[in-house]
């Protein structure tokens, strides 16, 4: 492989795909972020993707000097692709990649876009800007190729090296050198997609069908919370055959399940189809953290306890468990909706920064040891931490001991549950 890499993005997916090249190849990693690129010359990186010996052993040069991808004739971009607040994407991040890419692209050099987008936006967005940057043609002389990050943030079973990784290029030939690159770092090997159009789309609906399923898991949720059994021991025992389908119900955020089917709804309104299914599942995940606020106003009702003024802790506010990860969470919709009810929320997260959580959110997180009693727990996130601690964390969590304890994702032994707590799981 005698292609000099340069990585584009150097977040959650960016730096993990930069650091495998760079265990072999001197590799150039840019970010438009200046801290991070401080951080990670001190050999830290703060998502916890990378552990610091990886770090440290990679032939890794950080720099956000745009000037500096013209040493490299093989780009990754890995930026983000968010959603608005109307649900439709923003490709601003990956449209100014392009530009900076573009500016400092000389002939010859192949473009890898890892981002995910709707089929089509390889070619059809990012490569007029990258012409327009450049003043070059592409197909003449650049080339374009596609491969979709898989990286799972806080994974470390699944990780780059050992994930087959779909590869797709503009030509054959590009395809072939494309595919040679990512196949000497990726021990599981590579898959050639016939088209940068088929490797986009089978990205976009990877999540898409996740999301899809675990929307059926939440609205059963809510068809048996009000039967009045426990959706967790149906889910068990229909578990036992052995072609159902192992998903659960909770919260759907993070920049991949909550995102990528918008990406696919805009793209298929767009050649004039209305999804349904889709739409319908995105409606339903949605909408679960209000649910679940409600669920518990409706506890505390039952349980003759003051809604207005009541104290409630959530523990956790980061997208999944175990990562610092404050994009797209869906736990801000239920604190936001118990605080339309006049409910005193305080919020705690063993991994979260909290100077992102005030930028993220307004939100101020309090240090566990600070947390005031209150009248009810929301276990959001299923952090090691609060998973190990069990049932005992909340004998101060909760005022004298007693009360309602939110369990999400149904992470705490239901048969050892303390006789004064009240448990609800969604």
């Amino acid at each position: 492989m005698n292609r000099k890499i340069a990585v584009v993005g150097l977040g959650y997916v960016g730096l993990p795909v930069a650091v495998a090249f760079g265990k072999k190849y001197p590799v150039i990693g840019y970010d438009i972020n200046e801290q991070r690129i401080e951080t990670l010359k001190l050999g830290v990186d703060y998502t916890n993707e990378v552990e610091p010996e990886d770090l440290k052993e990679a032939q890794l040069e950080f720099t956000n000097e745009g000037k500096r991808l013209k040493e490299a004739d093989f780009i990754i971009v890995s930026v983000p692709t968010p959603i608005n607040a109307h649900n439709q994407p923003d490709l601003t991040p990956l449209l100014k990649a392009s530009e900076t890419v573009g500016a400092n692209l000389k002939k010859g050099t192949i473009v890898v876009y890892e981002s995910t987008v709707y089929p089509g936006a390889t070619e059809e967005n990012c490569v007029p800007v990258l012409e327009r940057a450049s003043g070059l043609h592409c197909g003449k002389d650049f080339y374009v190729g596609y491969s979709p990050e898989r990286i799972n943030p806080g994974d470390k079973v699944h990780t780059f090296t050992n994930i087959t990784k779909v590869v797709s290029g503009q030509t054959p030939e590009v395809l072939d050198i494309v595919a040679d690159v990512y196949a000497s770092v990726v021990s599981a090997g590579v898959h050639k997609a016939s088209s940068i159009k088929v490797a986009e789309a089978a990205k976009v609906i990877e999540n898409t069908q996740r999301d899809v399923n675990i929307a059926l898991m939440n609205e059963l949720a809510l068809i048996f919370d009000r039967i009045g059994i426990d959706t967790s021991e149906v889910l068990e025992a229909a578990g036992t055959k052995w072609n159902f389908l192992k998903f659960t119900p909770g919260l759907v955020g993070g920049h991949c399940i909550g995102v990528d089917p918008y990406y696919l709804t805009h793209k298929a309104e767009m050649v004039g189809h209305h999804p349904e299914v889709i739409l319908a599942g995105r409606r339903i995940n949605d909408g679960i953290g209000r649910y679940i606020a409600r669920a518990l106003v409706k506890k505390l009702i039952k349980l003759n306890l003051p809604v207005q003024g009541a104290r409630i802790t959530v523990l956790g506010l980061t997208f999944k468990e175990n990562v610092p990860d404050l994009r797209n969470s869906k736990v801000i919709d239920v604190i936001r909706e118990l605080q339309e009810y006049g409910v005193d929320v305080q919020v705690a997260d063993a991994h979260a920064d909290p100077e992102e959580a005030v930028r993220e959110y307004g939100l101020t997180l309090k240090p566990f040891d600070e947390l005031l009693p209150a009248d009810a727990a929301v276990l959001a996130v299923s952090h090691n931490e609060y998973i190990e601690a069990g049932w005992s964390q909340f004998d101060r969590l909760l005022k004298h001991g007693k009360g309602i304890v939110v369990d999400i994702k149904s992470v705490l032994d239901k048969e050892s549950k303390p006789e004064k707590i009240d448990l609800w799981r969604l």
